[in-house]
């Protein structure tokens, strides 16, 4: 009888230590409240269309789904068994021998009030961009290092960076400031994507280091954060203003800053009222963000700032969904199927070698040294191609991976194949089509109708960019360096002047969201893709009747691509095109041109119908391109006004 009873009171024991340490999962973050998911799509439709802030009863909806407690992104710095384990890993090796690379450098903020005001007059950012990031990267080393080691070794750094941080009147990139400075002046206070991740670093330093820090430097942190961060974020959202102008945009801005603002709020603001505000908004201000993106995915600005822009939503995403234990969803959103299509944006945008069509403010290279987090999301949530590494650059990131590793696994380059690339991507929405050659030394071609109101629009409608082999040899030469000027919309590198597009009468395109291109036709084949952009309606031109563009990609043997202008007008016109490239040219006569790139070769001929063409090379005049330099505009322009005429360049590669 004494053996059964021992025997039955340790089953029990065994019992109830496991329903222990299941409530224990179920309820943390301090809550065990109704375990209801949000409905992402059902709340949007009690939004408030008049702000971002949430409605009375989209904040009763979040009260079922939000902890009492403030976030805790990972354990803190007393939570040896977990900081002793990330420390004995590779990651955590590589990441602490990177910190004390650091140790004996200063901070680089703040700035002076000179330099900061130089940079708002000049909107030059090598003056202080390096300076802002070398500080936070480093700050985020010694906290994270620091938590690994666990001697006290970084405590001095993070104390003097936290208090030079704390000592800068203003969190914001100078040329982000209006033209008073008024921000730096203490007139008023803004977030944009700088002062997002000042306020971010600053939250982790606090939340992870407990007595480590002195309860004054702490309570000086959460006060600074507060003000600058929570209160400034959520009375925006309440009062539409400029002051934060991203909160319902549809850039990168958004996701970023939004991701940034509420991270801080809910690590740090004591008011669960707040923490439930910023949550609020940032959903409804989401579906602004995504609604920027083509309901075929297309991100306008690029694959650099779907990177930016979407690996942050994701990033907030993530962060929702650890906080409130899955019952908030953004990696579904309010529309699944196009968050998937977005995600998948990367590899459909590909057009070979690891390059992408620059259009807009877009790059034509991806680089991996600023992060691929985006990707790690991507493929995880989404099921998009896994990265071969992850490279985080920010200590938020690195705390995701940290706490779940096997969630974050690498793709495995010696089993995974050969990842083959479609012939063609077609994004219908957007109206952007890559035509992509299979030749040894492929030739492709990236082109778009689109609109002239996009995210870091051009004024672009029609653009088209060629590849062969890795060479960017002809087309759009991309987006200006930022600069003072540089988004002005008389800048040439942003105007359809610096564009391979037609030249009306003197007459560039004009820009706002009717100025649009529509394709009319398209055919793909595994010989040969055509499509038809109609490029009239780009234009305020009554006396133009009809404008179009044609690409024809032939991929037999090396390969030739068309691009042929047809127009007609009720009057002459002069009409002209262009060819637009950072290869050097030589002008062979008057129909031949041939483009040299960095290692491949390529002849122009020139065709046309209806009168005789003269050709017309002259510098862009922006000296500092993303792309490159010695960006020249080769204008194909017929000698007199014509009232119809048709203008064609055949593309073809020259081997030795």
């Amino acid at each position: 009888m004494l053996v059964k009873k021992k025997s039955f009171n340790r089953k029990k024991y065994v019992f109830v230590l496991f329903f222990l340490l299941v409530f224990r999962v179920f309820s943390f973050n301090g809550f065990a409240q109704n375990q209801e998911v949000l409905d992402i799509k059902a709340y949007l439709e009690q939004a408030d269309e008049e702000t971002i802030y949430p409605s009375e009863k989209q904040i009763e909806m979040l009260k079922n789904v939000i902890p009492n407690e403030v976030f805790q992104p990972a354990p803190k710095i007393s939570d040896r068994v977990f900081w002793n384990e990330v420390a004995e890993t590779e990651s955590g090796k590589i990441y602490f021998k990177k910190a004390l690379s650091y140790l004996a450098e200063a901070p680089e903020v703040p700035i002076s009030d000179e330099i900061y005001r130089r940079a708002n007059k000049e909107g030059n950012r090598t003056i202080y961009k390096p300076r802002y990031y070398n500080t936070m990267i480093r700050l985020e080393h010694f906290i994270l290092a620091e938590c690994l080691e666990n001697k006290g070794r970084f405590v001095p750094q993070i104390k003097t960076y936290l208090r030079a941080i704390m000592g800068m009147k203003s969190w914001l990139h100078p040329n982000h400031d209006d033209r008073n400075n008024s921000v730096l002046e203490g007139k008023r206070v803004s977030i944009d994507l700088g002062a997002r991740r000042f306020g971010s670093v600053l939250a982790v330093a606090e939340i992870l280091l407990e007595d480590q820090l002195s309860p004054e430097l702490r309570d000086k942190i959460k006060a600074q954060l507060q003000y600058r961060i929570t209160d400034n974020y959520l009375e925006s959202c309440k009062i539409p203003d400029k002051n934060n102008h991203w909160i319902d945009g549809k850039s990168n801005w958004n996701a970023v800053c939004t991701s940034g603002a509420v991270f801080t709020s809910i690590a740090n603001a004591i008011d669960g009222d707040e923490r439930i505000a910023a949550i609020g908004s940032a959903i409804n201000s989401m579906k602004h963000y995504i609604s920027g993106f083509g309901a075929d995915g297309y991100c306008s600005e690029g694959v650099g700032y779907w990177r930016y822009g979407f690996g942050h939503y994701l990033y907030l995403a993530e962060i929702l969904f650890d906080y409130t234990d899955g019952k908030i969803n953004l990696f579904e959103g309010h529309d699944p199927d196009k968050l998937n299509r977005i995600a998948d944006f990367p590899e459909n945008f590909h057009i070979q070698n690891e390059k992408f069509a620059p259009f807009a403010d877009g790059s034509s290279i991806v680089k991996n040294n600023e992060g691929n987090f985006a990707y790690v999301l991507a493929a995880k949530q989404y099921g998009a191609r896994k990265p071969i590494e992850n490279i985080l650059d920010q200590a938020v990131e690195q705390l995701i991976v940290w706490k779940n590793p096997e969630d974050y696994t690498t793709r495995n380059t010696t089993n995974s194949g050969t990842f083959e690339v479609p012939n063609h991507s077609y994004f219908y929405d957007f109206g952007m089509v890559i035509s992509r050659g299979k030749q040894n030394v492929p030739f492709s071609v990236a082109v778009k109708s689109g609109h002239n109101k996009e995210n870091h629009n051009h004024s672009d409608v029609g653009t088209y960019i060629l590849v062969l082999g890795e060479d960017l040899i002809s087309g759009d030469i991309g987006a200006p360096s930022y600069r003072a000027g540089s988004f002005s919309p008389t800048n040439k590198a942003r105007s359809s002047w610096g564009h391979p597009v037609p030249r009306i009468n003197n007459t560039l395109q004009s820009n706002g969201r009717q100025f649009e291109g529509k394709i009319t036709e398209t055919k793909f084949t595994d010989a040969e893709d055509k499509v038809v952009i109609d490029i009239s309606t780009a234009y305020e031109l009554p006396v133009l009747e009809s404008l179009s563009r044609t690409m024809v990609n032939d991929k037999s043997s090396a390969g030739t691509i068309t691009i042929q202008d047809d127009f007609k007008t009720t009057k002459p016109v002069a009409f002209g095109t262009a060819i637009t490239t950072f290869s050097k040219y030589k002008i062979v006569d008057a129909n031949t041109i041939i483009l040299t790139g960095k290692t491949q070769k390529i002849k122009v001929e020139i065709k046309s119908r209806g009168g005789k063409v003269v050709i017309n090379p002259e510098p862009v005049p922006v000296e500092h391109m993303r792309e490159g330099k010695g960006a020249v505009r080769i204008g194909i322009d017929f000698e007199k006004p014509l009232a119809s005429g048709s203008i064609t360049m055949k593309y073809t590669p020259l081997f030795n």
